[in-house]
C-alpha cells in the first residue's frame, strides 16, 4: 500500500463542498482533548502549589522550579520516540500506556517524603506525558479533513484554556484546604477518567500503520513543521516563564494566598479559552499566518504594558493589559498545529505532533528555568517588570517574523480544499 493511501485528504472534496465530519470524529476529539487537557491541568495545578511545597519539604523557593523543569525535560525526551511509536502501534495504545505512567507518577508524588522523591515522581509523570501528548493530538484530528482541522484544533485550544482556568483554582483550593499533596492526589482519578474515555472512544486503528519507521509516509520534518515547532517553543517559553514568576511574586511578595494568586490569573485562562475557537475559524478561512501574527502582537503589547516600571502587578488595573495577553496566547496554538499537521501525511502525524510538543516543552523548560534564575536573587516588582519586558521582546521581535514562515501552509490549505 502506498503511503498516500493512508492520508484522508488525499482525495479532496469537490469545489465548494465541505467534507462531512462523522459523529465518531467528534467523540474521538473529545476523548483525546480530555487526555491532553489533563497534561495542561497538571502544569497549572502544580505551579500554584510550589511555594507550599518549598515550605513543606524545607527547600528554597527558587529550587521548586526543578519540579517543573524535570517534568518538562522528561516529557520532551519521550516525545520523539513516543511519536514514532504512535505511528507504528496506534494512538490508542500509546495514550493508554502513557496515562498509566502518568497516574503512577502522580501517586508517587502524593506520597513523596523528600524533595528528591518528588523530583523522581515528576520524571515518571513527564515520561507518561511524553507518550500521551503525540497520541492525543494525532488521534484528535484523525477524523477531520485538512480544511476542517482548524475547527477541531480550536476546541482543543479552548480545552487548554479551561484547564488553565480550572488548574489554578483547583490547585489553590486544594493547597489551602488540604496541603500540597492533595494536588497530586487529585490527578489520579482524573487520569483514570481520561483513560476510560480513550479506551471507549478512540479506535484501535486510526490509519493503516507503517510496516517500518523507515518506510513511513515521507518526510515529516519540513520547513513548515520546523517553523511551527519554533513558534510553539516561543509561545510556551513566554507563557510558562511569565506565569511562574507572577505566581511566585503574588504569593511571596504581594502576600496573596495560593488561591488568591490563582484567581488573579483566571482572566487569562478565560480569554485563552475564548480565543482558541475563534482562531480555529480564522485559520480555516484565512490561513495560519494572520492568526499567528495577531497572537504574538496581542501577547507582546500586553506584556510591554505590564513590563513598564510603576505599573501595578497586584491591582485591579492589572486586568487591562492581561486582556491582550490572554487573547494573544489563545490565538497561537491552533495555527501552528494546523500548519504542521496539514504539511505532513496522516501516517506521520504521531511524529509531527511529537515535534510540536518537543518545541512546547523545551520552551516551557527554558521559560521556567530562566524564571528560576530571576528568582534566585531578591524578588521585587522590578524583577517581574524586567522579565515581562523580555517576554514582550521575544513575541514582537522573534515571534512575528517567525510567523511569516507559515505562509506556504496558509496558501496551500485553500488549494487542497479546492482540489
Amino acid at each position: 500500500m502506498s503511503a498516500s493511501a493512508t492520508v484522508p485528504d488525499a482525495s479532496p472534496p469537490a469545489a465548494g463542498a465541505k467534507a462531512p465530519v462523522p459523529r465518531s470524529a467528534w467523540t474521538r476529539l473529545a476523548a483525546c482533548t480530555a487526555a491532553a487537557a489533563l497534561l495542561q491541568l497538571d502544569g497549572t495545578l502544580i505551579t500554584v502549589a510550589l511555594p507550599t511545597v518549598a515550605r513543606g519539604l524545607s527547600v528554597k523557593g527558587s529550587s521548586t522550579s526543578a519540579v517543573l523543569s524535570v517534568y518538562f525535560a522528561a516529557y520532551a525526551l519521550l516525545l520523539i520516540p513516543g511519536g514514532e511509536l504512535v505511528d507504528r502501534f496506534g494512538a490508542r495504545r500509546l495514550a493508554l500506556t502513557g496515562l498509566v505512567l502518568f497516574a503512577l507518577g502522580a501517586l508517587a508524588g502524593a506520597l513523596a517524603q523528600s524533595f528528591g522523591e518528588l523530583i523522581a515522581a515528576r520524571v515518571i509523570q513527564g515520561a507518561g506525558a511524553g507518550l500521551v501528548s503525540p497520541a492525543a493530538l494525532a488521534g484528535a484530528v484523525s477524523g477531520f479533513p485538512a480544511e476542517r482541522r482548524g475547527a477541531a484544533l480550536g476546541i482543543w485550544g479552548a480545552s487548554a484554556g479551561m484547564s488553565n482556568l480550572i488548574g489554578p483554582l483547583l490547585g489553590g483550593l486544594l493547597t489551602v484546604a488540604f496541603g500540597w499533596r492533595a494536588d497530586w492526589w487529585a490527578l489520579v482519578p482524573l487520569t483514570v477518567a481520561a483513560a476510560v474515555a480513550i479506551a471507549r472512544l478512540v479506535p484501535r486503528v486510526i490509519h493503516s500503520p507503517s510496516p517500518s519507521l523507515d518506510g513511513a509516509a515521507g518526510p515529516f520534518v519540513n520547513r513548515i513543521v520546523a517553523a511551527a515547532t519554533v513558534i510553539a517553543a516561543l509561545t510556551f517559553g513566554v507563557m510558562i516563564g511569565a506565569f511562574y514568576i507572577a505566581e511566585q511574586y503574588l504569593q511571596r511578595v504581594a502576600g496573596f494566598s495560593a488561591l488568591g494568586a490563582a484567581a488573579a490569573l483566571v482572566l487569562v485562562a478565560l480569554l485563552v479559552g475564548a480565543a482558541a475557537p475563534l482562531a480555529g475559524k480564522l485559520v480555516d478561512a484565512r490561513g495560519e499566518v494572520l492568526a499567528t501574527v495577531l497572537g504574538f502582537l496581542g501577547t507582546g503589547i500586553g506584556l510591554v504594558v505590564l513590563g513598564i516600571g510603576g505599573v501595578p502587578l497586584d491591582d485591579v488595573v492589572t486586568i487591562l493589559p492581561l486582556i491582550p495577553v490572554g487573547l494573544g496566547l489563545g490565538m497561537l496554538f491552533v495555527p501552528v498545529s494546523r500548519a504542521a499537521l496539514n504539511a505532513t501525511p496522516q501516517a506521520s502525524h504521531g511524529r509531527t505532533s511529537a515535534f510540536l510538543s518537543v518545541g512546547r516543552l523545551l520552551g516551557a523548560a527554558v521559560g521556567a528555568g530562566l524564571a528560576g534564575v530571576a528568582l534566585s536573587g531578591t524578588l521585587t516588582a522590578a524583577t517581574v517588570h524586567h522579565t515581562l519586558l523580555i517576554g514582550a521582546a521575544v513575541c514582537l521581535l522573534v515571534g512575528i517574523p517567525s510567523s511569516l514562515c507559515l505562509r506556504s501552509a496558509s496558501l496551500a490549505a485553500p488549494a487542497r480544499a479546492r482540489g
